[in-house]
């Protein structure tokens, strides 16, 4: 009974350090993909990139590198003008991004690529499905990009209103009361 125990402690410790062990080589690995998308991104090879970011998520579909690389194909199919690439990737990490971060990353770049095909009142909604409890750190950045919408639509007092409680967040961009400025001339 004293060996059964003893060899029955020694396969779950040596199992659990096989496992600890395999685990930490996945994050190697993910890491290393992840790496390599980088430097082909910076690089401008989009092909490249958009392929590793497919392994990725096939190889490491739950780690964060997968939604990271996500998050850089998609602003690859941005640089290569296929926007609405672009967009069915984000609105996919906005869905089903485990990490509140990460779906904020996504949603504020979904709200910028609105803004940006002019589709203001969609990206108004886009803004309007956040819990203000859930913003913390991205407040300023909500608020700007709604009063860069607001002001797209021609609707100043409420882009002056949203620039005014971004600034008042203290974490507003530089540029945030430049354009509040701009509306009030």
């Amino acid at each position: 009974s004293l060996i059964a125990g003893v060899a029955t402690a020694l396969v779950i410790v040596t199992g659990w350090n096989w496992w600890q062990n395999h685990q930490q080589e996945q994050r190697n690995q993910a890491s290393q993909q992840y790496e390599q998308l980088l430097e082909s991104a910076a690089a401008g090879q989009y092909d490249t990139v958009e392929k590793a970011a497919d392994q990725l998520f096939v190889e490491h579909g739950s780690s964060a590198y997968a939604k990271y690389a996500a998050l850089q194909k998609a602003k690859s199919k941005v640089q290569q003008g296929d926007l609405e690439g672009a967009k069915a990737i984000l609105q996919q990490q906005v869905q089903t991004a485990g990490d509140e971060l990460l779906r904020h990353i996504a949603r504020l770049r979904l709200v910028q690529l609105m803004l940006a095909t002019g589709k203001y009142e969609e990206g108004l909604k886009l803004i309007a499905e956040v819990d203000p409890a859930k913003t913390e750190g991205f407040a300023a950045n909500y608020d700007e990009l709604e009063g860069d919408l607001y002001a797209a639509l021609d609707r100043l007092d409420e882009a002056r209103n949203s620039y005014q409680n971004a600034i008042r967040t203290g974490k507003a961009s530089p540029l945030a009361q430049f354009k509040l400025d701009d509306i009030a001339a």
